[in-house]
């Protein structure tokens, strides 16, 4: 497939004087089973993969509208955080990545955070976005969860968290592992309220987010296959010096070790999380 679209027909077109209009990604490749997949397809099926099951990494609106009534939400305006606090540079400054990422997503940071309903109770979700600097958690990413956990309980309501994240944001540096410690007592007010904390842990779940509000939900449900754990493998090998487990750091294997309560489908997950709200919340009716 690539030597035809890379060479062949790039060819064919300069032969005829044809302009390529064809839009980029319109065919995607399984990376479970190799067959090539149409954008449109992959869209109307959730970004599940139809041959394999293999959950695509979801984007944070379509995200947000599939969890929601009838994809109904209001989004909720966020603190914008403390942009660059280091002047920080490696490759590039900072600044050229924010910048460079904002103009590639149309959004300020990698957190979305949303009220509406689910099943008919009012639900609060703040859900990452991966393709913005891997869902990294900086200052702007802390100031969405501690604003949703806020709002979830003036309104009474449920509160979820979907991370999908590398971790923290190295380019904020200890300001970013602060996020940690906020995030946690953020989440603990919402306990306190005695309302639902629910985590939907997708790929990745990784580092400082996994080391703080990710992993002390009142229920975690995950998606199938998806990687969750603190560090990578090949950093832990290293460390140990032994192989690991086969499917380490899966959302299959943590449900079997006692870390993950549920793997659903994501087809499946608006429903799962309907009802455990509206078993969470029976006695607040």
């Amino acid at each position: 497939m690539s030597w035809i679209t890379e060479y062949v027909k790039p060819q064919l077109n300069k032969l005829l004087g044809v302009e390529d209009k064809t839009p980029e990604n319109v065919w995607i490749k399984c990376p479970d089973t190799g067959m090539i997949i149409h954008q449109r397809e992959l869209t109307e099926n959730f970004y599940v993969s139809p041959h394999s099951d293999h959950h695509f990494i979801m984007p944070v609106a379509e995200r947000i509208k599939m969890l929601f009534d009838d994809g109904v939400f209001e989004r909720i305006e966020t603190p914008a955080g403390l942009g660059d606090p280091l002047g920080f540079k490696d490759k590039k400054k900072y600044t050229d990545r924010l910048r460079d990422s904002r103009s590639k997503t149309g959004e300020q940071d990698a957190i979305f955070v949303a009220s509406g309903t689910i099943n008919g109770n009012p639900a609060v979700v703040a859900a990452f976005n991966f393709s913005f600097m891997g869902g990294s958690m900086g200052t702007a990413v802390g100031e969405g969860i501690v604003t949703g956990a806020e709002l979830a309980v003036k309104n009474n309501a449920a509160f979820i968290t979907v991370p999908a994240s590398g971790g923290a944001r190295m380019q904020e540096g200890i300001m970013s592992l602060m996020q940690m410690a906020r995030t946690t007592v953020a989440i603990n007010k919402v306990k306190d309220a005695k309302l639902p904390y629910l985590v939907l842990l997708t790929n990745p779940t990784t580092g400082g987010v996994s080391a703080s509000f990710a992993m002390i939900g009142d229920v975690h449900i995950a998606e199938p296959k998806c990687m969750i754990g603190f560090a990578g493998r090949r950093v832990i090998e290293q460390t140990v010096r032994e192989n690991l487990p086969e499917g380490f750091q899966t959302a299959e294997y943590l449900v079997e070790h006692g870390m993950v309560d549920m793997v659903i489908h994501r087809k499946e997950l608006k429903d799962t999380m309907g009802r455990l709200i509206d078993l969470m919340l029976v006695k607040r009716k």
